[in-house]
């Protein structure tokens, strides 16, 4: 599935003739972090002004629809876009922000109605064309993802369509070697998407929570670290598979006293083998340089999920090591999103990589199965 069968912004001045004083919707993901309420990090606003800007300067009447944190359903001043409309409105000015959409519960169950009142203006004008520019909920069949195509000329924004061409790429014909680095706590979530990458990539590094089930597969004692008992044969067939993986040599653990983000309990690296009641909480510093030494190798690089549990500085070594390689590499590096884009930003090297996703979820969605709901939408 090429970017190219995804209809465009051009294709919708196309349909509709002119856009001038066009109503239109444009679903956004503006589910940024906060702190307090200040916003923290203004990336996925600032990801949607080359849409914004286009629809802006050819005197669209732009309405942003967003969702923004988890208010299950019903009204909560904590989510409300209110916190976002200054910063939106000194980046885009001229473009209306709507209420958070999940205030609705028809939004997360795709009820019709909900879509029927979006569409027919929300309480104003009803809109004329719809533009979806968040890759970070496309993987979701909300109603304002999928619903507004069936009724409206719809096209994908400009940074769905740039998501569509890295991933593709990634899948199509990628430069090798092509390594993949997953981390993150559980194996179940990223079975999926670990066959799908082992028909493509070189390559294959684990880390994170992950790496301990496929530790205990081989046979090691991983203590008390997370470890999903239920998945060891499937790990157990990946690793006979004959796969290029690459697997954590030495980790760094806590012991048994010590809480993860309070400082106590003492600190140690460890082999492969881990004593009752320990946890493994990141890759020590010997997997820490072979994995750097893989990444330094490899010409496209795709990685997500944490290394360990970078939120405790002393499991952050890991991450930022990683993080490190791929800003020294000159491989095209492409971060899908969630925990490792925050690592990034956190350790000041989001300039150095090539794609950074603003979809944790999607980009691993769409490597596995190269499509979405919300593109299949755009393609009816």
């Amino acid at each position: 599935m090429a970017a190219s069968l995804v209809p465009t912004l051009e294709d919708l001045e196309t349909e509709l003739g002119d856009l001038e004083a066009k109503r239109i919707l444009v679903r956004c993901d503006f589910n940024v972090p906060m702190r307090g309420s200040e916003i923290a990090d203004d990336l996925r606003i600032r990801a949607a002004l080359p849409t914004l800007s286009w629809l802006l300067d050819r005197g669209a009447a732009v309405v942003i629809g967003t969702h923004f944190g988890r208010p299950e359903g019903k009204r909560d001043d904590r989510y409300s876009t209110d916190l976002l409309k200054a910063r939106v409105a000194e980046l885009a000015p001229g473009a209306q922000l709507l209420e958070n959409l999940r205030f609705n519960p028809g939004e997360v169950s795709n009820d019709q109605d909900f879509v029927d009142s979006l569409i027919d203006g929300a309480g104003g004008q009803a809109f004329d064309g719809y533009v979806n520019d968040a890759f970070g909920v496309s993987h979701r069949s909300h109603a304002s993802v999928v619903g507004p195509p069936r009724r409206l000329p719809s096209a994908a924004g400009r940074l769905l369509e740039k998501e569509i061409e890295i991933l593709e790429g990634l899948r199509s014909s990628p430069q090798r070697p092509f390594v993949a680095v997953l981390g993150g706590a559980k194996v179940s979530d990223k079975l999926g998407v670990i066959g799908a990458l082992l028909d493509v990539v070189d390559q294959l590094i684990i880390g994170g929570g992950m790496c301990f089930t496929f530790l205990k597969a081989m046979g090691h004692s991983v203590g008390d670290s997370l470890c999903e008992d239920d998945q060891l044969q499937t790990c157990q067939s990946i690793i006979e598979s004959g796969a290029s993986i690459l697997l954590p040599n030495d980790i760094t653990a806590l012991s048994p006293d010590g809480d993860i983000g309070a400082g106590n309990g003492e600190v140690r690296q460890m082999g492969c083998s881990l004593p009752e009641g320990w946890k493994g909480l990141d890759i020590g510093p010997g997997s820490a340089a072979e994995f750097s030494d893989a990444l330094h190798e490899a010409r496209t690089v795709f990685w997500n999920g944490p290394m360990g549990m970078f939120e405790d500085s002393r499991f952050a070594a890991g991450t930022r090591s990683v993080a490190q390689a791929l800003a020294d590499s000159r491989a095209f590096s492409v971060v899908g999103g969630g925990d490792s884009a925050a690592a990034v930003a956190e350790v000041g090297l989001a300039p150095y990589m090539d794609h950074i996703s603003t979809g944790g979820g999607a980009s691993l969605e769409f490597l596995e199965l190269g499509d979405l709901p919300g593109i299949q939408a755009l393609r009816k």
